[in-house]
C-alpha cells in the first residue's frame, strides 16, 4: 500500500498547529478509506503539551468549523489515547459527542450535520463508540467574521 499524505491543521486549545498526515489506503465496501492516521501525526504529543495529561480537546469539523466532540470527558486523556489505539481510530463515547453538530445514521455512519462523513458508531460492551477519521475532525474553529458554508 502507498502512503498518502493529507495536509491538515488541528487546533488545540488556543492555537492551531499544521501538520501532514500519513495514512495508509484500504479497500472497503464503501471505497478507499485511511487508517491509524492519528498514530502517525504528532497529536498526541501537541495534546499533551497544550493542555496537560487530562485537558479537555475540542475536535472541530474539517469543513464547517463547528465542534463535534470535547474529549476526554468522564475518562482520562490516557484512557481516551488507549481506546483510540486499540481500534486504530480516534474513539469517543456518547458524553463526548456535540450533539447539535453530529448525527448518526440507520447505518451507524456518523455525520456532521453539514454532511461530513465524520466515520462510523460501532457499539462495545461500554456503550456506543464512534471511531472517526482525524482528517474529518481536524478543522478549525469558525470565527464569527467567516462566511458559513452553504
Amino acid at each position: 500500500m502507498e502512503p498518502r499524505i493529507l495536509p491538515c491543521s488541528l487546533t488545540l486549545g488556543g492555537g492551531a498547529i499544521a501538520i501532514l498526515l500519513t495514512g495508509y489506503v484500504t479497500s472497503t465496501e464503501s471505497g478507499p478509506r485511511t487508517v491509524d492516521i492519528f498514530l502517525r501525526t504528532s497529536f498526541l504529543d501537541e495534546a499533551r503539551k497544550d493542555g496537560g495529561e487530562d485537558a479537555e480537546i475540542t475536535f472541530y469539523d474539517s469543513n464547517s468549523g463547528k465542534p463535534l466532540f470535547k474529549a476526554p470527558r468522564g475518562r482520562t486523556f490516557e484512557e481516551f489515547v488507549r481506546e483510540s489505539k486499540v481500534h486504530g481510530w480516534p474513539s469517543f463515547r456518547d458524553n463526548e459527542v456535540v450533539w447539535d453538530n453530529m448525527r448518526v445514521l440507520s447505518g451507524g455512519e456518523a455525520v456532521s450535520v453539514d454532511g461530513t462523513h465524520l466515520g462510523h458508531n460501532l457499539p462495545d460492551s461500554k456503550g456506543n463508540r464512534y471511531c472517526i477519521n482525524l482528517v474529518s475532525v481536524a478543522g478549525r474553529p469558525m470565527k464569527s467574521s467567516e462566511e458559513k458554508p452553504l
